[in-house]
């Protein structure tokens, strides 16, 4: 089974949906993510739908409702758990003060 995440206008995961991989064959018998979101627009009407790996095999992680997918550097991003931890080069949230 594939995951696809629908985003809102500012990229920000409103639900994650469940395919299965019968959708995204291509005529080739390959898994073609375009696929995927061709029948994701098919049922809801808009193509505003990127794929997610619930085993984090790509964009960083799996996507959650309030996540936020990063276009530039193809990535999810989990929301911010507290409003003074920052995001590192790995796009992990890190607390102001690391763990003892």
């Amino acid at each position: 089974m594939a995951h696809f995440a629908e985003l809102d206008e500012n990229n920000v995961v409103k639900r994650v949906i469940v395919v299965h991989n019968n959708e995204l064959m291509d005529e080739d018998g390959n898994e073609s993510e375009v696929k995927g979101v061709g029948f994701c627009a098919s049922l809801f009407g808009h193509s505003d739908w990127v794929q997610t790996s619930y085993n984090n095999n790509m964009r960083k992680q799996f996507a959650g409702t309030g996540s936020t997918y990063d276009s530039e550097n193809d990535v999810f991003i989990s929301p911010q758990p507290y409003p003074s931890w920052s995001l590192d080069d790995n796009f992990d949230w890190q607390a102001p003060t690391p763990m003892p």
